[in-house]
């Protein structure tokens, strides 16, 4: 690729269209924001406090804009107004152990399937439950039941499609999404070619968004590279991502993304990306054409650049 060609790409990539929000996604934003004075705080003045200049920020809101970068705008504020730098550990801590108890398991599940590849995909996606941006109240049941869900329902995509591309892929960036998720993630790395496989978390906490302290928890920092987006975002906003990072993803000659938010920030850019993901909102899955509570494989929506 010459530089015209090189530039052209990054600006392509830096000025890129996102999925624009509808308003069904207020009442979430605002489910959100209850929930997080709540958990976070004891404080009923601080509860009202933040959760009313949360609210007064969703009354501006741009549908322009996709969900996560809304998202980050109220986040932001509360994690200002309520004096905690990442309200969401405990709730991280408490997934990534449960997950790390079974993963032996869950690792056994993959290894002796007929077709490891695709048992892998099924419990990556299954692992996307696990987001307290749409529900917080999550209990292990919840989750072994999406596992079992996972090996039984129908997978909506074209894995063969997503095989080929793995197998062709000099370059792949795996975005990972929530942390106890990660675990499951694992899972799929490994059916992949580690020298090929670059994995990127969030710059900073988010929701229960993982990071790095997540990523180590994991073990995926022994398996592969792991690097962080520089951001904050619920999603993968490039122009607010790590020129490091953005870089990583231009040379990407595939991109795995996991979960709703990175489908929301990056479903309109050109680029060979499949995502991977439980759909549980009306939006995506009008969007998508699926129902609530599908497992979806779905992409590449473009083709890449070049």
């Amino acid at each position: 690729m010459g530089p015209s060609q090189m530039h052209a790409t990054r600006c392509a990539l830096e000025t890129v269209h996102v999925m624009r929000m509808y308003l069904d996604c207020v009442p979430c934003f605002v489910r959100q924001g209850l929930e997080l004075v709540r958990n976070t705080t004891d404080d009923e003045a601080l509860q009202e406090k933040t959760l009313r200049e949360m609210l007064l920020a969703i009354s501006r809101i741009d549908l322009s804009q996709s969900p996560p970068a809304m998202g980050q705008i109220l986040h932001r504020l509360a994690r200002s107004l309520l004096g905690e730098e990442d309200p969401y550990r405990l709730i991280k801590d408490r997934f990534n152990e449960l997950i790390l108890k079974s993963y032996p398991s869950l690792k056994s599940r993959v290894e002796d399937s007929r077709d490891p590849l695709d048992t892998a995909v099924r419990l990556a996606i299954a692992g996307n439950i696990i987001d307290s941006a749409a529900k917080s109240h999550l209990c292990e049941t919840d989750v072994e039941n999406a596992i079992q869900d996972s090996l039984e329902l129908p997978l909506r995509g074209d894995l063969e499609l997503f095989r080929r591309a793995v197998e062709k892929a000099g370059r792949i960036l795996y975005l990972c999404d929530n942390a106890g998720e990660i675990f499951f993630d694992k899972l799929l790395i490994d059916q992949l070619p580690y020298e090929k496989v670059t994995v990127s978390v969030r710059g900073f906490p988010v929701i229960n968004d993982a990071t790095m302290v997540d990523a180590k928890v994991a073990g995926l920092t022994t398996l592969v590279e792991v690097i962080d987006n520089g951001s904050d975002a619920p999603g993968t906003l490039l122009d607010d991502c790590s020129r490091d990072f953005r870089q990583r993803f231009r040379e990407a000659d595939l991109v795995i993304a996991k979960g709703q938010g990175n489908y929301e920030s990056l479903s309109e850019v050109t680029k060979e990306i499949f995502f991977l993901l439980n759909v549980k909102c009306t939006v995506i899955a009008r969007k998508l054409g699926y129902d609530i509570g599908d497992m979806a494989l779905c992409g590449p929506l473009h083709h890449s650049e070049g």
